[in-house]
């Protein structure tokens, strides 16, 4: 019961109650019977997002390797593209007879005959289409198929096309309840993978390279039948580079050899059941014979600041406040704490970036145009990413702490909640007993 109780506590406090262990995926089959499951509960959510933002019907149409974005979120799991043509159209109105929803796959003038046929007979007032200009979840309709479209479909439903941005961005953005299950087990198993790497089961201090790791990490997915949707990033701090600056990077310093008493960073996601994590944690590289304990105070306090600053991020995500509010907040926030640092912040989900609003970007922390005025939404999953600095008199500079959670929204208690924890400690690179005797 006590042990009960301590799991509890650990939960509500947001940390995780034990060392985070590798989930093994099922098999491909159960795989697909869970993923379809989870896309039929989010196509029934369509009508309502419709009602939402004043639509009456949406149109979703691609050919073969030539899909809209919406597309991966609504297909099956046996499905690896569109055929054909595979065009669908969802009603507002659902469950009227005869306006329910179509799908067809076909590359003959019957399609079109079809689909004339049901707006006849439906009548909608307003047609959405994915043609958004500045927002890629809403704009993924090609340029030919929308053409194709505008021929084809006769007046006067071709003259009631409309943009309406919000319609594939809250259906993409939002997630099932079913799926946090599922999404616990995958950030457990990305944490479990970050603790293996940043060790020394891996790690041997004046051997092993950052690039050494970032492709250990490759490998370690690889083996677990996971994959991922950008390759690890691993840095010596305070070598950490921002998004714009990584391009610059050089395959010398991608190759750093680790030593002791070095600070580590990582930037890793892993992918599974079509969700993707997002996860920055920190390590220590403990010198031959230390302990945690001797882990410079500085670099403790970094940590400590970091985790005020996700506190700090967390409080002020209010769905139905845009980004770019939630950023203006937490910025004020941040300073009235006397913390430096960035607030970079973005949906996850189906997409490692994924739709919905961003709360700053590291080269826009005066808000973001677009996609920061669009509001926060209950029903998704959030990557709370951000740095601060920190003056480390061990040192004698100043050094940047990196990290990233991922968090999903508890309607219980109203807020975002990390989705299996987040970093409170450092993980530990300790000496081999080999290294211990040659010393």
């Amino acid at each position: 019961m006590l042990k009960q109780a301590s799991v509890v506590l650990c939960l509500a406090l947001g940390i995780s109650a034990s060392s985070p262990h590798v989930h093994h995926l099922p098999s491909l089959r159960e795989q697909a019977k869970i993923q379809d499951g989870w896309r039929e509960e989010r196509l029934a959510t369509i009508p309502a997002i419709l009602r939402k933002h004043g639509v009456d019907a949406w149109i979703v149409s691609q050919r073969e390797y030539g899909e809209e974005t919406v597309f991966w979120s609504m297909k099956q799991a046996e499905q690896f593209s569109a055929r054909r043509r595979t065009l669908s159209i969802f009603f507002a109105d659902d469950g009227f007879e005869g306006c329910e929803s179509h799908t067809w796959i076909d590359n003959t003038p019957k399609l079109w005959q079809d689909l004339h046929n049901v707006l006849r007979f439906c009548d909608p007032h307003s047609i959405a289409l994915n043609i958004d200009s500045e927002i890629a979840f809403a704009g993924g309709l090609h340029a030919g198929e929308y053409r194709k479209l505008l021929e084809e479909v006769p007046a006067p439903w071709n003259e009631r096309f409309v943009s309406k941005p919000l319609v594939a961005v809250e259906y993409i953005a939002t997630m099932p309840k079913s799926r946090l299950h599922w999404y616990r087990k995958l950030m457990e198993t990305a944490w479990a993978v970050i603790d293996e790497g940043f060790s020394e089961r891996v790690i041997t201090p004046g051997k092993t390279t950052t690039e050494d790791v970032e492709w250990w990490f490759r490998e370690r997915l690889q083996s677990l039948n996971y994959t991922t949707w950008f390759h690890p990033d691993v840095t010596i701090l305070p070598g950490w580079l921002t998004a714009e600056d990584k391009s610059q990077r050089s395959n010398a310093e991608k190759q750093n050899t680790i030593k002791h008493g070095d600070l580590l960073h990582v930037d890793f996601g892993l992918t599974a059941l079509g969700l993707n994590t997002d996860t920055q944690h920190l390590a220590y590289v403990l010198h031959p014979g230390a302990s945690e304990s001797d882990i410079p105070a500085s670099l403790l306090a970094g940590l400590k600041k970091g985790n005020k600053l996700q506190d700090i991020v967390r409080s002020h995500m209010v769905p139905g406040l845009s980004g770019n509010e939630i950023l203006l907040n937490a910025l004020e926030s941040m300073r009235e704490a006397n913390i430096s640092g960035k607030i970079y912040s973005h949906p996850i989900g189906d997409w490692g970036h994924s739709a919905g609003t961003l709360i700053g970007m590291t080269n826009l922390q005066d808000g973001v145009p677009v996609l920061g005025d669009l509001p926060l939404l209950k029903d998704m999953y959030y990557s709370v990413e951000l740095y601060v600095e920190h003056w480390v008199e061990e040192r004698n500079e100043t050094i940047v702490f990196p990290l990233e959670e991922d968090v999903y929204w508890d309607s219980e208690k109203k807020s975002g909640e990390w989705v299996w924890g987040r970093q409170e400690k450092f993980h530990l690179v300790r000496s081999s007993k080999e290294q211990k005797e040659d010393l």
